[in-house]
C-alpha cells in the first residue's frame, strides 16, 4: 500500500511539473507584491533560541507527526530526530523540570536509542509505574546486546538494574543466561 502511495505521489509531482512547463510557454503575467513591516520578534526568536516550554511543545508536536508519518519509531527518522532533539533541549534548558526529563527519556525509549534511554531513566531517580516499565525495557535491550557481544559483566549490570525497576520475564530470562 505504501508503494502505491509513493507511486501516486511521484506521478502527481511529474504531472504537476509538466503542467508548469506548459504554462511557462504561454503569456507571462507580472505580479507586484506589497510587503508590510512586522514588529521585531522577541530576542529569543531572533537568536534562534527557544524557551524550554517552547522546545517541549515543539517536541510533542513533532512526536505526534512522527507517529503518523512512520510505521516504526527510529531516531534516524527526521521527525523523530527533531522531537528527540527538542525534548533534550527542553530538559537541558530546565534540568530541574522532571516532566521534560521524563519525556526525553520516553522518546529515547520509543525511538530505540537504548543507551540514552537507560541513562536518562537512571538520572531521573524515583520512577513512576509506567516509567519503570520503559526503563526496564531499555535495560533488557542493553543487557541482551551486551550478552550477544559476549560482555557478560556489562549484561549483568544492565539486567540487575532493570530488575530493580521492574522484574520482567525478559529480564529473568536474560539473568538465567548469565
Amino acid at each position: 500500500m505504501l508503494s502505491d502511495m509513493k507511486k501516486t505521489l511521484i506521478v502527481s509531482v511529474i504531472l504537476g511539473m509538466t503542467t508548469m512547463a506548459f504554462a511557462q510557454t504561454g503569456t507571462t503575467t507580472t505580479t507586484t507584491t506589497t510587503t508590510q513591516t512586522q514588529p521585531a520578534a522577541p530576542a529569543t526568536q531572533a537568536t534562534g533560541q527557544l524557551s524550554a516550554e517552547q522546545y517541549f511543545a515543539r517536541a510533542q508536536e513533532q512526536a505526534v507527526q512522527a507517529e503518523v508519518a512512520y510505521p516504526v519509531a527510529f531516531v534516524d527518522r527526521t521527525l523523530w530526530k527533531a522531537a528527540v532533539t527538542d525534548a533534550s533541549m527542553a530538559a537541558m534548558a530546565e534540568p530541574d523540570n522532571r516532566e521534560y526529563r521524563s519525556y526525553s527519556a520516553q522518546l529515547y525509549t520509543k525511538t530505540q536509542w537504548w543507551i540514552n534511554a537507560y541513562n536518562a531513566w537512571r538520572e531521573l531517580g524515583e520512577l513512576t509505574e509506567a516509567e519503570r516499565d520503559l526503563a526496564a525495557l531499555s535495560a533488557a535491550k542493553l543487557g541482551y546486546l551486551a550478552l550477544q557481544r559476549g560482555d557478560r559483566d556489562t549484561a549483568r549490570t544492565y539486567v540487575t538494574q532493570g530488575m530493580q525497576w521492574r522484574n520482567t520475564q525478559s529480564l529473568q530470562d536474560l539473568m538465567r543466561r548469565l
